[in-house]
């Protein structure tokens, strides 16, 4: 089973860090900070399938899942994203149950699924000396959708049901302006809205996350019942240390 969905599973509250600088280097050391998860950014980063790669085989000496985001749940994308090696990947913008069951199929390969076959040239079988791992590899794949528009809260409960989605993640910035509060997630219809979301994937036996707006409010949230969540980013690690840095010479 996948190591972070089994944690999951148990409840045990998994602490991650957002890697958007595209670098293997700041992966590297941020692997080594004692996070559960990392979070390697293709939507809102600038990444490319080299610069995954090359994050990926940086920490893969660290006891930390490396998760991967996709700009977008289309099945080519998946596929590339599995065969790099990522086994956890956070899929954005689920909207229905439907386009949940799609992309479930696109992390399963034939006949239960429509994941493209590349067999010994994949990283994720190590190049064809893993001889089981088309037969195996979703045992080890953990799906997680996230949830960040008014039509993913409207079938929040049809999509964490749907065979293959082992947890939901909750965004509260594209949430935010999806209320009509853009730009401001601290805005209470928002955190009444997240507080009810998080109530009602929880009620149907699903594990839920959540982007947290800060360290307080991700202690918040696991008091919740939340089981993961990301307390901040690399950007936001390094922007601050500087400006802080700065700050004090003044």
């Amino acid at each position: 089973m996948n190591p972070m969905i089994a944690a999951l599973s148990q409840g045990r509250p998994l602490i991650g860090l957002w890697q958007a600088l595209a670098n293997a280097y700041t992966a590297e050391i941020c692997a080594s900070a004692g996070y559960d998860w990392l979070l390697f950014d293709g939507e809102h980063a600038p990444n490319t399938l080299q610069t995954l790669l090359a994050q990926l085989q940086a920490v893969s000496a660290a006891p930390v899942e490396a998760v991967a985001r996709p700009p977008i749940g289309e099945p080519t994308v998946i596929k590339q994203y599995l065969d790099l090696g990522f086994r956890t990947l956070l899929i954005p913008m689920m909207e229905s149950a439907e386009q949940a069951a799609r992309v479930v199929a696109a992390t399963r390969y034939p006949p239960t699924g429509l994941r493209g076959v590349a067999g010994s040239t994949s990283r994720a079988s190590r190049f064809g000396a893993d001889t089981n791992y088309l037969s195996t590899a979703h045992e080890h794949l953990g799906l997680i959708l996230q949830i960040e528009s008014r039509a993913g809260l409207d079938a929040i409960e049809a999509i964490a049901a749907v065979e293959g989605v082992d947890a939901l993640f909750i965004g509260p910035g594209d949430l935010a302006g999806a209320l009509g509060h853009l730009g401001n997630p601290r805005h209470p219809d928002v955190q009444t809205t997240i507080d009810a979301a998080i109530k009602r994937t929880l009620a149907v036996g699903c594990p839920v996350g959540i982007f947290a707006l800060d360290a307080e409010d991700a202690r918040r949230r696991f008091a919740q019942g939340v089981t993961f969540a990301s307390v901040g980013t690399d950007i936001g690690l390094l922007a601050g240390g500087a400006r802080a840095l700065r700050r004090a010479m003044d």
